[in-house]
């Protein structure tokens, strides 16, 4: 019963890594969908908004289906929610320049979640399973133990089956956590780039607000 029971560990270990895999690639194909798309539309928006003329007609694009569009609209909202509440309301309390950013910095703080998500799920794969594959080692060399044990001999026939499906274990946890290392530092390395473009048009929409002396409003 008991040698039973370490054969079905080993094999639950097997469907975990494979599990651990699919997931990964599952992740991998969604994140560079995901970015790809994201870059794609921030370059449209981008050059969509420095072709217009002013501010004010900046404010009339469309702005949800960027992350740089939805940072522009944060920032003409923050704009006219100033302008008609007359710093009535403790979330509009401050000067306007000091809302202005703060709305900025917050509206890339969601934008940044955004990007990020997947990337933790990525990192526990690719740090848990050679520990994982290893689990299943340790179980299948005692499996071939109590196999010797068992049959009282040390053939190569007895030891050879459950030492190969421990080893084979070992093999599929660091398949599955090479693709996830990489496919984490290749993300985090994009994600950096994007965060990066965020803030360089959040800080150019910044200076151009006070520039135009902060009277840009998404209805004017």
């Amino acid at each position: 019963m008991l040698s039973f029971s370490s054969a079905n560990i080993v094999q639950v270990t097997l469907w975990v890594l494979i599990g651990f895999s699919l997931v990964t690639w599952t992740i991998i194909f969604f994140k560079a969908w995901t970015i790809w798309t994201i870059d794609r539309s921030n370059r449209a928006y981008a050059t969509t908004f420095w072709a217009a003329s002013d501010l004010n007609t900046a404010a009339s694009l469309a702005q949800e289906s960027s992350a740089l569009g939805r940072i522009a609209g944060v920032g003409f909202h923050a704009l006219r929610d100033v302008r008609n509440n007359t710093l009535t309301i403790l979330e509009l309390s401050g000067d306007i320049q000091s809302i202005l950013e703060r709305s900025l910095r917050q509206q890339i703080s969601k934008e940044r979640k955004t990007l990020e998500q997947g990337l933790s799920l990525l990192a526990s794969i690719g740090s848990t399973s050679p520990f994982v594959g290893l689990f299943g080692t340790v179980w299948g060399i005692m499996h071939a133990l109590q196999s010797i044990g068992a049959a009282k001999s040390a053939s190569l026939d007895i030891v050879a089956g459950p030492i190969g499906e421990a080893l084979v274990t070992t093999a599929i946890g660091i398949a599955a956590a090479i693709p996830a290392v990489l496919a984490y530092n290749f993300f985090l390395q994009r994600i950096k780039s994007s965060e990066a473009e965020l803030e360089y048009f959040a800080t150019d929409f910044f200076n151009l607000a006070v520039k135009a002396g902060l009277k840009a409003t998404s209805g004017e």
